[in-house]
C-alpha cells in the first residue's frame, strides 16, 4: 500500500516569478537577466543570482507543505523548515548585504548590481510567498488538522471555561517569567534578542496625556503551543495567551495598542583569521558581536498599530524595506511542536536504517574493512552501526594506537566526543580538528573543544584563513605486519541526529594510497605544513578545482575523438564560475551533462549556444539530499567503468578555494554500481524531481501514467532507496566486496 508521499499523482507547484504555477506551463519570467535571443551572451546572462536562486530552492521546500500528497503533519513540519531556512537566509545573506551597504560597496560580488537593488529583488520574491504561507496555514493546514482532532486555537476561539483554565495555567507557569520593560526618560529601549517574539505595547497612566511604550518578551519556555487539556490535542499559542492577558502585567494602566513583533539580526560577522592572535578568542568575540548586531528584518501582523510600528522602527533604525507583514503566524518555526505529535497516520512511513549486510556481525569492524572497502549510504543504512561503530571500536580496541578526526558539526550529546575522550584516557594518541567557524554551531563547537582538551585530546582549530569542512577520520592500528591505517571519508558531518535525516555516503578503506593521503591531510591541518602531492584524494584548496576541470576537459577531448563524453555531478550547490564555464565549454563540445543540485544553482541549463547539453534537476523530499557524487564516463561503454568520486565539497567558490575539503575515488566495482543506481534513481524520479529552466525557474516533473504506481520512478527517490536498502539487507548483498 502506498503512503500519501508515495503517490504518483502530480501536484501543483508553488507559483514563481521564474516558472508558471502549473508544472507543464511555460516559464513566465526570468529570475535575473535573460539570455539574448541571438548573438553573444554577456557575462550577466551567463550566470544566475545566487541569492534569488536560493529563494527558488526554498520555494521548492515550501511546495512540500502545499502538496496534499505529503502527510499532514509533515506538511506542518515543512512549513516550519521553510521558515527556519528563511531566518538563516536573512541572518547570513540579507545581513551581509546590509553590511555591504553600510561599507559603501557599490556592487555585490558576482551579481553586477548594487546591494540595495539586490535587496529590492529579494523582497519582491519573498513578499508574495508570505501570503501563500499564511493561506496554507490558515485555510489548509488548520482545517485539515481539525478534521484529524488536532485544534490550533487563538484566545478568541476559546470559550469561558477554556479561558479560565488557560488563565490559571498562565498565572502559575508563565506570568512569573515575564518582565515588562517600559521606555521613558529613566529607562532606555530594551535589547531585543535575535529571533525572539515580543509584544510592543502602548500604555497610558490615568490622568497622563502622553502614552508610554513597553515591551514584553515571549519567554523561551518548553513549548510555544500550550495543550489546553492534558490528554487532548487542542492547543493555544503562548504568544496569543500573553497578548490577551497583559492587564495582569500593567494593573491600573490603560492598554492602548498591542503589536506582536519578531526581529532577525545580522549574523554575517566575521573577523580576519590572519590578524587573529587566538582563534578561539576571536570566535567568542564574534559571537558577542552577533548577539548585538543590527536588526535586518522585523516581522509583524497585518494592519499594525501605527504608533508602535513607528516607535519600533525609530528605536531599531529600521527602514520600510525591513518590515514584513503577515496575516498568519509571525513565527512558523513553533509548528515543529505540532509536527512532533505522535500520530503515525499523519507522518511519513516510519523508517529505521538497516545495518549494512557486512556489518551485521558485530565483531571486528577493522577485519571487515581489511577484507575490502565498505560503502555506506545514510539514512538508508545505519550511521550508528557503521560510522559511530568505527570510532567506538577504535576507542576500545587495545591494538589501536591513534585516532584522528575532523569535526565540523556534531550532535549535542555526541558519541564521537565521548569515544575520543575514552580513547585519550586509554593513552591513545588522539588528535581532533574542531572547526570553530561552523556557522551557528560556533558556541557548541567551543564547548566540545574545551571538553576534549580537558580530557587530554590534541585539539586544533583549523588552518588560518581556511574553514576545514572535510569529513575524514583515521584510525592507526598495530597489527601483525606493523602499523595499518583505516580511514573513513564521507560527504556528511559526524552528527548522529542529522544522519537520520540527511542523505549521505561514506567510504571505509585501508587502501594504502588513500590512508596515506588522509595522514598527510591531517598533518597539513594540524601541523600547518606545506600541502603534499596527494596520491588519490582531490584536496581543496590545493588541487581539487584544477583536477575537476581536467576531468571535465577530458570528456571534451573524448568527444573530439569520436567517443561519448558524459558527466553526472550531484551536489548541494553550484556557483563557482570557473567550474560553470568549464561545463559550458564541455556542453558546446557535445558532452552530455546532468547536474543534480538540491539547493541553488547559478548555471543556466539548456540555453542555445551556451548550455544546450546541460540539464539540472533538484530532489526535495523527506530526506535532505546532502551527498556529493561525481561521475565521469571516461569514454567507457559500461558506465560502471567510469570514474566515481565522493566527498565533502560542492562546486562553489568557497569550497574549492577557501576551505579544506577532500574528494575520494570509489574503486570497488560493486560500490560503483551502487552509486550509479543512486544517480539513475534520482535522474529518473517522476515524484520528487524538479527540472530547472533556462531562466532559473523550476518545474515539478510530471508523473507518467504509463509507469506503474509501485515503480521506483513513481514512488520517488527516497521511497525507492528505502526499498532498495531493505532488499539489500534481506538478500545479503555486498556481503563481500567485488
Amino acid at each position: 500500500m502506498t503512503t500519501p508521499s508515495e503517490s504518483s499523482a502530480s501536484a501543483p507547484a508553488v507559483p514563481s516569478p521564474a516558472s508558471s504555477a502549473s508544472p507543464s506551463g511555460p516559464p513566465s519570467g526570468p529570475s535575473s537577466a535573460s539570455p539574448p535571443a541571438g548573438g553573444a551572451i554577456d557575462a550577466d546572462a551567463r550566470f544566475l543570482s545566487r541569492d534569488l536562486q536560493w529563494l527558488e530552492f526554498n520555494r521548492r521546500v515550501l511546495h512540500q507543505a502545499l502538496d496534499p500528497r505529503t502527510p499532514l503533519l509533515e506538511r506542518v513540519r515543512f512549513l516550519a523548515i521553510y521558515a527556519s531556512n528563511l531566518d538563516e537566509f536573512f541572518m547570513k545573506r540579507v545581513g551581509g548585504l546590509h553590511r555591504q551597504m553600510d561599507a559603501g560597496i557599490d556592487f555585490v560580488a558576482y551579481e553586477g548590481i548594487s546591494p540595495a537593488r539586490l535587496l529590492e529583488d529579494i523582497r519582491a520574491r519573498i513578499e508574495p510567498l508570505i501570503e501563500i504561507v499564511a493561506r496554507c496555514y490558515r485555510d489548509e493546514l488548520v482545517p485539515a488538522l481539525r478534521e484529524q482532532g488536532i485544534e490550533l486555537l487563538g484566545w478568541t476561539d476559546l470559550d469561558e471555561q477554556d479561558r479560565a483554565k488557560v488563565r490559571d495555567w498562565y498565572r502559575g507557569n508563565v506570568h512569573p517569567l515575564l518582565t515588562p520593560l517600559a521606555v521613558d526618560p529613566g529607562h532606555r529601549f530594551p535589547f531585543i534578542s535575535n529571533l525572539s517574539t515580543s509584544m510592543g505595547i502602548m500604555l497610558r497612566r490615568p490622568g497622563d496625556e502622553e502614552p508610554t511604550f513597553a515591551r514584553v518578551k515571549v519567554p523561551d519556555v518548553a513549548g510555544q503551543w500550550h495543550r489546553i487539556d492534558e490528554d487532548g490535542r487542542r492547543f493555544v499559542l503562548l504568544a496569543d495567551v500573553i497578548e490577551h492577558n497583559l492587564q495582569d502585567l500593567f494593573p491600573g494602566m490603560e492598554i492602548l495598542e498591542v503589536l506582536p513583533f519578531r526581529v532577525t539580526r545580522n549574523a554575517d560577522i566575521e573577523g580576519d583569521d590572519e590578524d587573529a592572535v587566538d582563534l578561539l578568542e576571536q570566535i567568542q568575540q564574534q559571537l558577542r558581536e552577533r548577539r548585538f548586531a543590527p536588526v535586518v528584518r522585523m516581522q509583524i501582523a497585518r494592519n499594525p498599530a501605527p504608533g508602535i510600528l513607528e516607535f519600533l522602527c525609530r528605536a531599531m533604525e529600521l527602514e520600510p524595506r525591513d518590515i514584513y507583514e503577515t496575516s498568519g503566524l509571525i513565527n512558523y518555526r513553533t509548528l515543529d511542536e505540532i509536527a512532533d505529535l505522535p500520530a503515525p497516520d499523519l507522518h511519513f512511513e516510519p523508517w529505521e536504517p538497516v545495518t549494512p549486510a557486512r556489518l551485521e556481525d558485530q565483531g571486528d569492524i577493522f577485519r571487515v574493512i581489511a577484507a575490502g572497502d565498505l560503502l555506506v549510504h545514510h539514512p538508508y543504512e545505519s550511521f550508528h552501526d557503521s560510522v559511530e561503530r568505527f570510532i567506538r571500536q577504535a576507542a576500545a580496541d587495545p591494538q589501536v594506537l591513534g585516532i584522528k578526526q575532523a569535526l565540523y558539526r556534531t550532535s549535542g550529546d555526541s558519541p564521537f566526543v565521548h569515544g575520543l575522550i575514552q580513547a585519550a584516557e586509554s593513552d591513545k594518541q588522539v588528535a581532533v580538528l574542531v572547526e570553530l567557524r561552523a556557522r551557528f554551531d560556533e558556541a557548541r563547537n567551543i564547548r566540545w573543544a574545551r571538553t576534549l582538551e580537558e580530557a587530554g585530546v590534541h585539539v586544533t582549530y583549523g588552518v588560518v584563513g581556511l574553514k576545514t569542512h572535510t569529513k575524514i577520520a583515521l584510525v592507526v592500528r598495530r597489527e601483525q605486519n606493523g602499523l595499518r591505517c583505516y580511514a573513513h571519508v564521507g560527504t556528511g558531518n559526524y552528527h548522529s541526529k542529522t544522519a537520520r535525516l540527511y542523505e549521505d555516503v561514506g567510504l571505509f578503506t585501508d587502501d594504502p594510497d588513500i590512508t596515506a593521503d588522509v595522514v598527510d591531510l591531517f598533518n597539513f591541518i594540524t601541523g600547518r605544513s606545506r600541502e603534499p602531492r596527494y596520491r588519490k584524494l582531490l584536496v581543496a584548496p590545493h588541487s581539487m578545482k584544477s583536477r575537476f576541470i581536467e576531468m571535465i576537459r577530458r570528456e571534451t577531448e573524448l568527444v573530439a575523438e569520436g567517443r561519448p563524453g558524459r558527466i553526472i555531478a550531484k551536489m548541494n550547490q553550484l556557483q563557482d564560475r570557473e567550474m560553470i564555464e568549464a561545463l559550458y565549454d564541455a556542453s558546446q563540445a557535445g558532452v552530455s551533462i546532468d547536474i543534480i543540485c538540491r539547493g541553488f544553482c547559478t548555471l543556466r541549463p539548456g540555453v542555445p549556444g551556451m548550455s544546450d547539453n546541460i540539464r539540472v534537476s533538484s530532489i526535495i523530499g523527506r530526506f535532505l539530499e546532502h551527498s556529493r557524487i561525481f561521475w565521469f564516463g571516461c569514454g567507457e561503454d559500461d558506465p560502471i567503468d567510469g570514474s566515481f568520486h565522493i566527498g565533502s565539497a560542492d562546486w562553489m567558490y568557497r569550497n574549492l578555494n577557501n576551505r579544506v575539503e577532500a574528494i575520494c575515488p570509489v574503486e570497488d566495482r560493486a560500490h560503483r554500481a551502487r552509486l550509479w543506481n543512486v544517480l539513475q534513481t534520482e535522474l529518473q524520479d517522476r515524484r520528487q524531481a524538479w527540472d530547472m529552466q533556462p531562466d532559473g525557474g523550476y518545474r515539478l516533473r510530471e508523473a507518467d501514467p504509463e509507469i506503474p504506481d509501485d515503480d521506483d520512478r513513481a514512488i520517488g527517490t527516497h521511497a525507492a532507496l528505502m526499498r532498495d536498502a531493505r532488499r539489500r539487507r534481506d538478500d545479503g548483498l555486498s556481503a563481500e566486496p567485488a
